[in-house]
């Protein structure tokens, strides 16, 4: 994993105070004490709409972090002959509806060469087919949470791959449901909706290690299909002898439609270079949509609340985790040698997830918080003091206003 530098100011905000009853225990490594530092300046940038859009500084990387270097556009125009999706999620979605962020003049550019390339890519599929996995292999480091649960990702994650010729912007979105038992899965929904209408470009990844020919009637667009082009993205193929991924690469560019099919492996990086060069063919002329040392467009905050959710899933069995969200109430940074400040939230639905969450005398947040906290000191690469609480939000999965305030 390639570690992005964190060089942005830093998210010192305090969001909304507890409402109801909150389980405490305080589980994070020795610090020492210190005075709080002023927080610093912070720059704005524009953010497209979706669930996961918050306030506060966004996360940097240097432009030379990734090594695989840029594939160059094809000059050949490619046909498209596609019509609507017959999934209702993707129906009715025209290229006209994409607008790039206003960045009015909080920000220089550096000019572009002639014939940048430029746009959105959204990221589609079932569950737990590999698209969060696809996403961190196409921006050479670690951004969406992975588990081996689905569903582990709820928001649109926005993640930005740029060269000196081409700025892709993925959006990695939640995977594609067909019954929806919860306003939270109904949010979810609305944000793969609104990726696509977004989108220049889409890769629709399909496992083929798990009935790969079921998810063409998710992904298969139609006849008059009017919206972006697409890549089928046949992911897991290492786990299949060649005969088999011979076969389905055969089917599935006889029965969909797409573009173009590609048999890959997200997770040992196999034919990612392929997946790359499609996109950037796909990309339509244009200048960068964003500064091209940024690689994410949301704040540390975000980040921290999601490394906390994965541990949650890792740490978790059964159904729990699905239970569970996570809000950063408080990100302090504090003058050397003090260590910077994270207090949160774990929210669960019921009173009784509460002593599954503690574990006895303590011992799973403990450990959940130890968890947590290495791996954000290995994203922020600097140490901090992480404090977690269990709090009860009853039924918050339904409730729209809960929803909302929880960044959904």
């Amino acid at each position: 994993m390639i570690k992005p530098a964190v060089t942005t100011q830093r998210n010192t905000g305090v969001m909304i105070a507890p409402r109801r009853a909150i389980f405490h225990i305080a589980c994070a490594a020795p610090t020492a004490a210190g005075d709080s530092a002023e927080p610093s300046k912070q720059r704005k940038r524009p953010s497209p709409k979706g669930p996961h859009q918050q306030s506060g500084p966004k996360t940097k990387s240097p432009s030379s972090r990734n090594p695989r270097g840029s594939p160059k556009p094809s000059s050949q125009p490619q046909e498209t002959n596609l019509s609507e999706f017959s999934a209702n999620i993707l129906s009715g979605v025209s290229t006209e509806e994409i607008s790039a962020p206003d960045y009015s003049d909080e920000i220089e550019f550096q000019e572009d060469p002639p014939g940048h390339r430029a746009g959105f890519v959204a990221i589609i599929g079932r569950p737990n087919a590999g698209k969060s996995t696809l996403l961190n292999a196409l921006l050479g480091q670690k951004l969406s949470i992975v588990t081996e649960k689905a569903q582990t990702t709820r928001h649109k994650i926005l993640g930005i791959w740029s060269e000196p010729g081409h700025q892709a912007v993925f959006l990695d979105t939640p995977g594609i449901i067909a019954e929806r038992r919860n306003e939270l899965e109904e949010r979810m929904m609305g944000a793969v909706d609104q990726a696509v209408k977004d989108a220049d470009a889409l890769l629709a990844i399909v496992d083929a290690s798990r009935r790969p020919e079921g998810a063409l009637e998710m992904l298969q667009p139609g006849p008059d299909w009017k919206g972006p082009p697409m890549a089928v993205i046949l992911n897991k193929c290492d786990l299949l002898p060649t005969e088999e991924v011979e076969r389905l690469e055969k089917w599935f560019k006889e029965e969909c439609r797409a573009e173009t099919v590609i048999a890959a492996s997200a997770l040992h990086e196999a034919n990612t270079d392929q997946v790359a060069a499609w996109v950037v063919n796909h990309l339509p002329e244009g200048p960068s949509l964003y500064p091209k040392d940024v690689v994410a467009d949301a704040s540390e905050r975000f980040f921290v609340s999601e490394i906390i959710r994965r541990q949650v899933f890792l740490q978790y069995r059964q159904e729990l985790p699905y239970h569970v969200t996570v809000q950063v109430v408080e990100f302090k940074e504090r003058k050397p040698p003090a260590k910077a400040l994270v207090k949160a939230h774990v929210i669960v639905e019921k009173k009784r997830h509460v002593g599954i969450i503690l574990g006895a005398a303590g011992s799973a947040i403990k450990a959940l918080s130890t968890a947590a906290r290495e791996e954000i000191e290995e994203f922020l690469e600097r140490e901090i003091f992480l404090e977690l609480s269990v709090k009860v939000e009853e039924g918050w999965r339904e409730d729209t206003a809960q929803l909302e305030r929880l960044g959904y």
